[in-house]
């Protein structure tokens, strides 16, 4: 059981204004693994009066001083990379292999990005005689981070807001939370300055609310679901603030009649259920040819058939864990019982626990086919490792339906033409398209359209998101009085 009930503001651990204490649940078997203390707006006041103080100082540091403390954060995070992947797979269920190789890393991999945006990036230029363009941080930020990839989406923030010289308020999902608190240690080890990064326990009622209508918060930065989102939007009106958003997906995986079916299929099915189905940019879809549609589906379900669930802390790679928390368990169950209610093929998996499981939060790899794009199944982020197969006939309308959705965030194609492939990705209505499985690696921007979010993250396109642009007119030039 891990415990820590203060909060980290203006450099050191405090004690909540009014102690509410929280059990973090182990996903794999429902107990307690650690506590915390769920905040209010007091905390919440506080810990922005030290991100506003501090950001007189550290908004004029060098850019130098900042690459300095980055470093610093980097070296101790990588000394602390095991206690960060076995603290990830306590609290969300990862399984180890995951979180060794993908949950713990990730986190690193947008501090090291941030460290090296700092080699290149422009905060100034000129751009004609006497004018200069100055690229200022914004201010105090608010982070509310969730807990499906938890320090990936910190990393994502903390990293290049440190680099343009913003402070921040950071508050992480009240179901996964150590991490933050570990991440916080880290930061103060480095030497980050009082009130740079401040860490305050909660939930979005309590903690959530007060931050993203604070107004001395110049912008807020979220990644969750869309209503939360919404939600997060609308608090940040009433400020007229700046807001980031990275929001929920139904990604379409558009599998073309010359693709290698075997390679293709199975690599979407293995894609959808990584890190248990739970990345708003799982490949959810998958959009098939008719005239193959029958091997398509009998690949899919062939390849769900063989993913192991299994323990986080026994499994082997390629298996997959729980579910992160029981709201979650249980939604994904509702959603596949009306994928079966309203009619669409079951091939693989279903509802209830895989064999051998009578507790944690672990669900089969399920497949649907003789999907059609209006079910609920194809519209609504289930969030688990459900696959839903839609087939068309011609290329247009596989393109019609993987851009009908009110998401936006990634899309997949699979072909043999690069010719063809390349003209169905600049169709499609999406922030990233991955072309026969390749990713977009790091400082690739990380964001989507329409309802999946507003703004990017990673690379220079993350650190612009945290940065206001002022024109200097007359720059270098003497003044005419």
């Amino acid at each position: 059981m891990r415990e820590q009930l203060n909060f980290y503001i203006d450099g050191k651990w405090v004690a909540p204004a009014k102690p509410r204490s929280h059990d973090v649940i182990n996903p794999a078997n429902e107990e307690p693994c650690g506590r915390i203390s769920l905040g209010s707006a007091e905390d919440e006041n506080k810990a922005v009066a030290a991100a506003k103080k501090a950001f007189e100082t550290w908004s004029l540091t060098t850019i130098d001083e900042r690459k300095a403390i980055l470093d610093k954060i980097i070296a101790i995070y990588q000394r602390r990379m095991g206690e960060m992947a076995e603290t990830i797979s306590m609290e969300m269920g990862a399984p180890r292999p995951i979180a060794q190789q993908q949950q713990a890393p990730a986190g690193l991999g947008y501090l090291i990005d941030a460290r090296k945006q700092l080699d290149t990036f422009d905060f100034e230029y000129d751009y004609g005689k006497g004018r200069r363009i100055l690229k200022e941080a914004i201010g105090v930020i608010g982070m509310i981070t969730p807990w499906n990839w938890p320090m990936n989406q910190i990393g994502a923030k903390v990293g290049p807001a440190l680099a343009a010289g913003c402070t921040m308020v950071l508050k992480p999902s009240e179901l996964a939370p150590l991490n933050a608190i570990l991440f916080a240690e880290i930061l103060d080890e480095a030497g980050v300055p009082p009130g740079v990064f401040n860490l305050v326990n909660g939930d979005g009622p309590g903690v959530g609310n007060a931050l993203s209508s604070h107004p001395d918060v110049d912008m807020l930065s979220f990644t969750g679901s869309t209503r939360a989102g919404t939600s997060v939007m609308q608090n940040a009106a009433v400020g007229i603030k700046k807001v980031a958003l990275e929001l929920g997906g139904k990604s379409p995986n558009i599998i073309l009649d010359d693709a290698d079916l075997p390679q293709a299929v199975a690599r979407g099915m293995l894609h959808m259920a990584n890190n248990t189905g739970q990345s708003c940019n799982a490949p959810s879809r998958m959009i098939a040819p008719k005239a193959k549609y029958d091997e398509v589906v009998a690949i899919a379900a062939q390849t769900a058939k063989s993913i192991k669930v299994q323990a986080p802390d026994a499994a082997e790679p390629g298996a997959i864990g729980p579910l992160s928390n029981a709201n979650q368990f249980q939604k994904v169950q509702g959603l596949i019982q009306k994928g079966i209610d309203e009619g669409a093929k079951l091939v693989a998996g279903g509802v209830g626990r895989p064999e051998g499981f009578n507790r944690g939060y672990y669900v089969k790899p399920t497949v649907f086919a003789d999907v059609n794009n209006n079910m609920t199944i194809a519209r609504e982020e289930i969030f688990g490792p459900v696959l839903v197969i839609i087939p068309y006939e011609t290329e247009e309308e596989a393109v019609r339906i993987a851009n009908d959705t009110p998401y936006g965030l990634a899309a997949y194609v699979q072909g043999s033409s690069q010719e063809r492939v390349r003209k169905v990705a600049r169709q499609l209505r999406a922030g990233m398209v991955h072309i026969n499985g390749a990713s977009g690696g790091l400082g690739s921007p990380f964001g989507g359209y329409k309802q999946s979010g507003i703004g990017r993250e990673g690379g220079p396109f993350g650190v612009e998101e945290f940065l206001e642009v002022k024109g200097a007119y007359g720059w270098g030039e003497q003044s005419a009085g």
